[in-house]
């Protein structure tokens, strides 16, 4: 039986390229262009993520190349002037590194995500080391989980448990994402339960709750 996959360990890439401190410039454009990705970790020797380097690390070597930087560049963007001059994965990731836990919820990924603004994040364990890289397309995978999935965990882990003996039974049809749930239950104190928990389930985009609750 399909349920959600709730945690970045669910949906995250296990097999990950990454970078040593010492890799050359070109050696880390190279890589981002041969597997495709904006960003790779960096890592000490015994595969702890010490940093970041993304397509946005790289760009302040191309934006400088042949100027002659103002003074008020040089004054607020010396980080972007250090990055132009540098040669290695030291000197051009960004560091710490913005990084999750394996357990994490996926909403956790993805509130750092959008907060700290960045399409990748490194999964370590307790100690920084590296186990996967999650990302946006990585997140985004649970809104392809079949309706009849959505629909079969809905009725178990929810429907099943708050309403075991509704008036009229409870029909849930998902379509699109979309659950509507109709029937007539004993209990109109967990109806609005049942609609935050509907939600909640991993897939679903909408919730058209049409339950009513019996008199008395």
């Amino acid at each position: 039986m399909d349920s959600s996959p709730h945690r970045v360990s669910d949906v995250m890439t296990r097999a990950v390229v990454a970078v040593g401190r010492e890799a050359p410039f070109k050696d880390v454009v190279e890589r981002m262009e041969q597997w495709q990705v904006s960003a790779l970790p960096v890592l000490e020797g015994d595969g702890r993520v010490i940093g970041v380097v993304s397509e946005a690390d790289l760009l302040p070597k191309e934006e400088f190349r042949d100027s002659d930087p103002d003074r008020f560049t040089q004054l607020h963007r010396m980080s972007d002037l250090a990055k132009a001059g540098a040669v290695s994965a030291e000197e051009l990731m960004s560091t710490p590194a913005v990084t999750v836990h394996a357990d994490a919820t996926l909403a956790e990924a993805a509130r750092i995500m959008a907060m700290r603004h960045v399409k990748r994040l490194p999964v370590v364990n307790a100690e920084g080391v590296l186990e996967g890289v999650v990302s946006r397309g990585d997140l985004l995978q649970v809104f392809l989980r079949p309706d009849n999935h959505l629909a079969d965990e809905i009725r178990r882990d929810i429907v099943d448990v708050l309403f075991p003996a509704p008036v009229e039974p409870v029909h849930i049809m998902v379509t699109e994402g979309v659950a509507t749930l109709t029937g007539r239950v004993t209990d109109a104190a967990r109806i609005p339960l049942a609609v935050r928990l509907v939600r909640g389930v991993e897939g679903v985009v909408g919730v058209d709750c049409r339950l009513t609750a019996a008199d008395g």
